[in-house]
């Protein structure tokens, strides 16, 4: 197969080992810039152009894609998409998991487990939000944030009413949520694949740190995953249409909560964690859907031929 890897930045540990297991599957295996690709939007010949060049013939795409350039980045993936080059993640969904207001709608409209979340514009609502959500401490969250960025616990009444009074100031979208003190500065990433967890870890939080994220200075461990917690992870995967992310679950007193679904999980730190072959289970599964397309595709040039 051809596939075309979009990402930054080839030197990333995800986009290297994406690139190494396809490779070492015998796959023909590009990285290009997101943000040097460009298109020409033309009915029945769409195309996509790379330093001059016209990219054509690519069987799969896997979007490495950063929430800063998401708009553009996820504009690039149905240009493939337009092309019947097969996306791991497709862009609807991609974009569907990044806005994190929508996420949380979708998830609980389908009953998942989630942190009590509150949201609003005005600031006279403010302390109606707060109460909504249990009160003090709780999280407030910026919608654009990633990476623990734009995350402030807020240990008292005062705080959060003060935080939550600066953002709106600023503009900001946020959303208030209860905050899940059972946890103990820690959550659990799970790596879902065609709707199974193929790998998890335990994510601790640094010391007086109540973000876990590994870039904020978390430590990852193993972590053996309850039915429930497995299940959520799954279900959470398929809400947001995505074959391939990160699911991350906290352990509250009423269950499995989900705080985030992200499109594009970083590799190192649940490879290192797991000692588990990720990428080479991403690109045995794009083989996969690759075969079946393939398949289908042969069936209709022979249903058309009758």
């Amino acid at each position: 197969m051809k596939i075309v890897i979009l990402s930054r930045n080839p030197k990333l540990y995800s986009t290297n080992r994406l690139l190494e297991a396809a490779t070492e599957r015998g796959h023909e295996v590009k990285v290009l810039d997101v943000l040097r690709c460009y298109m020409n939007i033309t009915s029945h010949n769409p195309k996509i152009h790379y330093r001059g060049e016209v990219i054509d013939g690519i069987d799969a795409v896997i979007p490495r894609i950063g929430a800063s350039v998401t708009f553009y980045g996820t504009a690039v993936l149905r240009q493939f998409e337009m092309m019947n080059v097969f996306p791991l993640n497709e862009s609807v969904a991609i974009t569907r998991s990044r806005d994190k207001l929508r996420s949380v709608q979708l998830l609980a409209r389908q009953g998942i487990g989630l942190p009590i979340t509150g949201f609003a514009h005005n600031p006279d609502d403010i302390e109606d939000l707060i109460s909504t959500v249990g009160g003090a401490p709780l999280v407030i969250k910026l919608l654009e944030g990633t990476q623990g960025i734009g995350v402030v616990l807020a240990e008292t009444h005062k705080a959060a009413e003060s935080v939550i009074q600066a953002f709106m100031g600023l503009n900001a979208n946020i959303m208030v949520q209860e905050f899940i003190k059972e946890a103990g500065g820690s959550d659990i990433r799970c790596l879902v694949v065609d709707d199974k967890v193929v790998a998890a870890m335990k994510r601790q939080g640094a010391e007086g740190e109540f973000r876990s994220n590994l870039h904020r200075g978390g430590q990852a461990s193993l972590i053996r995953l309850t039915p429930e917690e497995r299940s959520t992870a799954v279900r959470a995967a398929k809400i947001m249409g995505l074959n391939v992310c990160g699911v991350d679950l906290l352990r509250s007193n009423h269950g499995p909560v989900v705080m985030e679904v992200n499109s594009s999980p970083g590799l190192k730190g649940i490879e290192t964690a797991t000692n588990k072959d990720i990428a080479s289970l991403i690109i045995q599964f794009i083989e996969k859907k690759h075969k079946l397309l393939e398949s289908k595709s042969d069936r209709s040039k022979t249903r058309g031929k009758g």
